[in-house]
């Protein structure tokens, strides 16, 4: 099945707006725990700031026309002949696909273009790891005669079973890396979702929540009323899950009993740092898709908050997006 989705992106017109709108920022979020009676533990003025509030990891998973993965063999001491994917933390100033091109670089010798997101994996809202993959465009494949301190070498995989691995935390990216080429890639055809280059000095997740009225069977899509019209956004609390995070923000939409919903995947990352300290613009906003269960009609809402109905195109490719399986980035929620 065909999923246009820079056609259905176009329509919702994602990450076009001002970039500093938030619904549910800390402050908020640390007053409505003080009203419950519990202590906030984050200022309200908390900043990512990467490799001091906030960590970025990247990972490259490639699979190639064997099935066989690209992978690499550890150099350093505490994990000496363990493999691993090439991966990596991300450096001051470096974006998504620059440090994972490095990373592969320097781990395993070749040269390889980003070509999309796969997966982006969160473990409290201060810990991400980037899933991506691309194409081998120059470079040979690091020998055990070329090892250094970035690693021993370099080697395509048919067996990971097999192999001596520093985690088994890659497992799962690798059997998403062999389910994309194998099948999404081939059903699909091949997704070019790459982080948008913009700035956000805190980190943010905005929310496309889609509902379908019964009485034409058209998707309607939430926005917020406060101060301009924007899609639902809340600033990510770096000691919570990001579900957590999500589910205190749509009780303020909808309140304690929340209607049946199940996030879908990301329609987008943005992220575009600085390397001055004094500007740092170390926050990422992720876009992400809920969809409701029960009918809009079922549905009611608090506050400044408005459904608006997708045009009969925009509705049908909604349709789709939703009925394909990992058409959107996939997000795993590790704690």
């Amino acid at each position: 099945m065909e999923v246009h989705l820079s056609n259905l992106l176009g329509k919702l017109s994602i990450g076009n707006g001002a970039t500093d709108l938030c619904d549910f920022s800390l402050a908020e979020q640390n007053a409505l725990s003080e009203a419950h009676g519990i202590t906030p533990s984050t200022s309200p003025d908390y900043l990512p700031i990467l490799g001091k509030s906030v960590n970025y990891i990247v990972a490259f998973v490639l699979v190639n026309d064997a099935n066989e993965v690209l992978m690499m063999q550890e150099a350093r001491e505490s994990c000496r002949g363990k493999w691993y994917l090439p991966a990596g933390r991300m450096e001051p100033g470096e974006t998504i696909v620059t440090a994972a091109a490095r990373e592969v670089l320097e781990e395993t010798g070749l040269i390889v273009e980003i070509t999309t997101l796969l997966l982006v994996e969160t473990a409290g809202g201060s810990w991400f790891r980037f899933v991506v993959t691309g194409e081998i465009v120059g470079g040979d494949l690091k020998t055990p005669e070329q090892a250094d301190s970035e690693s021993l070498q370099a080697a395509w995989v048919a067996d990971v079973s097999k192999m001596s691995l520093r985690s088994q935390d890659i497992v799962a990216l690798i059997n998403y890396g062999r389910l994309y080429k194998n099948s999404i890639a081939v059903a699909l055809g091949p997704r070019t979702m790459l982080p948008q280059p913009k700035a956000h000095t805190k980190s943010h997740l905005r929310l496309v929540m889609a509902i379908k009225k019964r009485a034409t069977n058209r998707f309607h899509i939430l926005y917020s009323e406060k101060q301009t019209s924007h899609y639902p956004t809340v600033e990510i609390h770096p000691e919570r899950s990001i579900y957590s995070t999500l589910i205190k923000f749509m009780k303020e939409i909808f309140g304690a009993d929340l209607p049946q919903h199940k996030p879908q995947g990301l329609f987008s990352i943005e992220h575009s740092p600085s390397e001055a300290a004094s500007t740092a613009t170390d926050g990422i906003c992720l876009t992400i898709l809920v969809l409701f269960r029960p009918p809009l009609e079922e549905v009611s809402l608090i506050g400044k908050y408005v459904w608006e109905e997708l045009s009969p195109e925009a509705s049908h490719e909604m349709e789709k997006l939703i009925t394909a399986k990992h058409a959107l980035i996939g997000l795993s929620v590790l704690r």
